[in-house]
């Protein structure tokens, strides 16, 4: 029974995950278009401004006893994680080519669960390792990265996937006794005010059309925050972590749609490997370590 209940928990985990990958790939079509009037600075801090305004209808119809906590620093610092992989990975957008910049942005399953085995103790199998690997490989073929990949530059890239790894291992920790809720709130309420410094030198005046796209966006990564924050708090990062690079897959179907980028045969054979790992990974879900 607690094995059946068990593979139920890891399956919505999983759906979660792959909802809130598709969020965070419509959220980039709208940065896409947004990028180019508007800065980075502008954008990171628009993101979170509306996380943060999103919660507060909540708190004035039922007060702000949901979001009391006795872990004030935790979610302090797991903002700090999240702001600063959303940073480099900007960063990486800016200086690589955006191919290298994705590879990097969707590595971070690679670390999750070697981090969960070291702050969480959750188990470690070489099964685990190699369908983490096996989805990377697919998002390798997927992205094509090129000789960029091994820019000075890029290790911001990879501080991108080592920051989000670490971020999503912090919600996992406090998920013992935080809501996905509060989690989210906390984190868009910290990383709203910390991404507010850099507007003293980088504001820039914005027009309705950018204003749109910047609620637009802003909405769809609080969402996106809210799936993915209950899915780490439902199964373990290593079983269900490789369902975050379904957003490579959505993001390729969107280029196509919007953009006409169609996928050429490495793309295919790349979605063919993410899937691959990611199904494995429900069907063959790893215990838990006690």
């Amino acid at each position: 029974m607690a094995e059946a209940v068990r593979r139920e928990q890891l399956g919505k985990g999983a759906a979660l995950l792959a909802l809130s990958a598709l969020l965070f790939s419509l959220m980039g079509v709208l940065i896409r278009e947004a990028s180019v009037t508007v800065n980075n600075e502008t954008i990171v801090f628009a993101r979170n401004l509306i996380g943060m305004l999103f919660f507060l209808p909540m708190i004035l119809l039922g007060g702000f006893a949901p979001f009391r906590t006795q872990r004030l620093g935790s979610h302090m610092l797991r903002a700090l994680y999240g702001l600063g992989a959303m940073y480099c990975f900007f960063y990486a957008i800016a200086h690589l080519p955006l191919a290298d910049a994705m590879v990097f942005t969707y590595a971070a399953p690679v670390f999750t669960p070697v981090l969960a085995w070291l702050f969480l103790r959750e188990l470690l199998t070489r099964r685990m390792m190699l369908l983490v690997l096996l989805g990377f490989a697919g998002v390798l073929l997927v992205a094509k990265p090129t000789g960029a990949l091994f820019d000075p530059k890029g290790l911001v890239g990879i501080g991108a996937s080592l920051l989000a790894a670490m971020a999503w291992v912090s919600i996992r920790i406090m998920s013992s006794s935080e809501p996905t809720s509060r989690i989210v709130f906390y984190f868009s309420t910290f990383a709203a005010l910390f991404s507010a410094i850099p507007l003293f030198w980088a504001w820039q005046p914005l027009t309705p059309h950018d204003l749109l796209l910047l609620g637009g966006l802003g909405l769809l990564a609080t969402v996106a925050q809210l799936v993915m924050s209950h899915a780490y708090s439902m199964a373990p990062l290593g079983s269900i972590g490789p369902f975050s690079y379904l957003a490579i897959v959505f993001s390729g179907i969107i280029a196509w749609l919007f953009w006409g980028e169609l996928p050429d045969a490495s793309s295919w054979l790349g979605a063919g490997l993410i899937f691959m790992s990611t199904l494995l990974s429900i069907a063959m879900p790893a215990r838990r370590a006690k």
